[in-house]
């Protein structure tokens, strides 16, 4: 099982960005074969998918980040990233990066407030 460690959150005002990472300590090669994904888990509410992308680049995303959001990867580094910008109240939540594995790491906290 791989553990994905999650960085960048923080508290940002209502319009700001934020950049988080994803990194998969380990994985080594194998890490450019994986189809990786951003998740988000608000308070009381399910884990959802907000963005996706494929070992060869192609990227997806739910219709509620759409335009706002950029998901990135970096095979070199091992790294994911979400770049999220006009962010809103209802960006808050837990962030987390999986490749469908069934371990999730901490996740990282964003919370978007005035």
């Amino acid at each position: 099982q791989v553990r994905f460690v999650e960085s960048g959150g923080g508290l940002v005002q209502p319009g700001g960005s934020l950049r988080l990472s994803c990194a998969a300590p380990g994985t080594g090669r194998i890490f450019s074969n994986y189809a990786m994904g951003w998740y988000r888990q608000a308070q009381g509410k399910q884990r959802e998918l907000v963005a996706s992308i494929s070992s060869g680049g192609n990227t997806n995303y739910a219709d509620s980040v759409k335009g706002r959001f950029t998901i990135s990867r970096d095979n070199r580094k091992n790294m994911v990233y979400l770049q999220m910008n006009s962010l809103k109240y209802e960006d808050t939540a837990v962030y987390y990066c999986n490749a469908g594995f069934t371990t999730w790491g901490q996740g990282t906290q964003v919370t978007v407030s005035s």
